[in-house]
């Protein structure tokens, strides 16, 4: 269990003050009645200001005292300094839509600013159909044809296209899923605001940046003035020290933290996720981790960017940008603190991520199927913890276990990426050895439903273990499901091949990493 500090600062940010002080009351009695003085009695429109010429990320004007999230919208809004609560125009540096909020976001655009009127910025516009392509539904299809053609106007530069969808090798332009994509393609910048028509966009502030999602409506509204009105969110400190078993991942760690908080403990607020345990993870990981801050209601979540994240984007951006960093005095609400070292794995139970549960407590739930995949658990890195779990066990699934890579860089590394501790093997010769299935085109696939042909959808009630995002909520495919559960790839592994959710207490005979000892147990064994 994390322990807790509160700031001293926290009563601003939504507590009831409290005082026997008359002058504190009258005054503030004075200025309120003052504004509403002022107040004007209706707002007939809200226009965004003039856009200045503002080079993303790079005019040095911020002062101290503010939490990174603090200093970006600062930044990108021209102002010296900004305070939780404040509403302020910023200046967006990239935006996002896909296949599934794309044709909705262009109609709003179209109808505002009329029918021939151009982007802000063609070469701000990222556009990645991902959702719903490798099916024969019409309408799914219709929406792609929507992008291409809007794309096509718009002389859009960064457009993700897939025409083939018999073959996505075909298509070199296509990439899969846009909250990977984003990453690989150099679209994910330190100190920079980062918009997209998805919940998931928070993914990119592993890069230490703005990101979060907005509807179709602000989407259509960034598109032709590059800017929004945002109110700068106060922020939640998560703290994570000691080193990090073998058989944890970065899933682990934000389940805790959701388990902790519950699913409303950070809405509309920053989470900041610091600590020697997040400067150790790699860039995939810390995707994972703020991948899931909407799953707390959170705004966006937040890494710092070190070198780590330099690496990274060595070889995938030109564009200049620079890091911004908590200051020592910034406010937090809160600190959550927590020893990673005694951390078990963890599994979100039905229907809500902050159900959590040990894994060990689970253990006498019968799964029907497993899916590792999407923007959660489709990373190479994912893969490979899986891979590495297979392998050392030497068996076979003996439940369907479906395979979804994120991006068709991942697709590509399962294939083509020998790995030197499976003797040369790569994931993909693992995983038919172990019986899965052919790791699919990459796409969402069946995370969020889809039509009735969609590569894994549940088309009947089933218990199913997910290493996606949104495996904890009720799907939106039809389907009344008995349970979904969520949890790492290497703990879905295990129980792909015994059937059944086991815990740490089980031993398996095989001299490699710790988490092996803490995955496998048979069914007759007693706990």
């Amino acid at each position: 269990m994390a322990s807790i500090v509160t700031s001293p600062n926290s009563f601003l940010f939504g507590k009831k003050i409290e005082s026997k002080d008359p002058i504190f009351y009258s005054s503030h009695q004075v200025a309120a009645g003052r504004c509403r003085e002022q107040a004007p009695r209706k707002t007939l429109a809200v226009m965004a200001p003039t856009q200045s010429r503002r080079a993303p990320s790079t005019t040095g004007s911020v002062k101290n005292s503010m939490t990174m999230t603090e200093k970006i919208l600062a930044r990108a809004s021209e102002r010296s300094s900004l305070e939780p609560g404040e509403n302020v125009w910023v200046s967006v540096d990239v935006l996002m839509t896909h296949d599934v909020s794309g044709p909705g976001t262009i109609g709003i655009f179209k109808k505002e600013f009329g029918q021939d009127a151009k982007v802000w910025d063609r070469e701000k516009v990222v556009i990645i159909p991902d959702h719903y392509i490798f099916t024969s539904d019409a309408r799914a299809n219709r929406n792609v044809d929507t992008l291409r053609d809007f794309c096509t106007e718009q002389n859009i530069k960064y457009f993700y296209d897939i025409k083939d969808l018999g073959n996505f090798k075909a298509n070199p332009d296509y990439k899969g899923v846009c909250h990977i994509a984003l990453a690989q393609e150099g679209h994910c910048r330190p100190g920079e605001v980062l918009l997209g028509t998805d919940s998931h966009t928070c993914t990119a502030g592993a890069f230490g940046q703005f990101a979060t999602g907005i509807g179709n409506t602000d989407a259509g509204f960034v598109m032709g003035t590059g800017k929004l009105l945002l109110k700068v969110p106060p922020t939640l400190r998560f703290i994570m020290d000691g080193e990090m078993p073998n058989y944890l991942l970065a899933k682990d760690l934000i389940l805790q933290i959701i388990g902790e908080i519950s699913v409303a403990g950070a809405t509309y607020k920053s989470m900041e996720f610091v600590g020697s345990t997040v400067e150790s993870l790699t860039m995939e990981e810390r995707m994972t981790l703020c991948n899931m801050v909407v799953e707390a209601g959170g705004k966006h979540g937040v890494v710092h960017a070190d070198e780590t994240t330099f690496k990274y984007l060595q070889d995938k951006t030109l564009v200049n940008f620079e890091p911004v960093y908590s200051d020592g005095h910034a406010r937090f609400v809160q600190d959550y603190k927590f020893d990673v070292s005694k951390l078990e794995p963890m599994v979100a139970k039905p229907h809500s991520p902050d159900n959590r549960a040990l894994a060990r407590e689970c253990r006498d739930v019968k799964i029907d199927r497993v899916y590792i995949g999407s923007c959660t658990g489709g990373k190479t890195e994912d893969f490979l913890a899986a891979a590495k779990v297979f392998h050392a066990s030497g068996k076979k699934v003996k439940v369907p276990t479906f395979l979804f890579p994120a991006t068709q860089k991942v697709w590509m590394d399962l294939f083509g990426l020998p790995i030197p501790e499976f003797g040369g093997k790569t994931c993909s010769q693992i995983f038919e050895e172990a019986a899965c299935d052919v790791p699919a085109s990459p796409n969402c696939g069946a995370c969020l439903g889809g039509p009735q042909d969609t590569y894994a959808r549940m088309n009947e009630p089933q218990a199913s273990l997910c290493l996606d995002d949104e495996q904890e909520l009720p799907r939106e495919d039809g389907t009344q499901r008995r349970a979904d559960l969520s949890c790492i790839p290497v703990h879905g592994c295990s129980i792909g091949i015994d059937g059944l959710c086991y815990g740490p207490e089980g031993v398996f005979a095989v001299e490699v990493e710790r988490f092996l000892s803490f995955l496998y147990i048979e069914p007759s064994c007693t706990i």
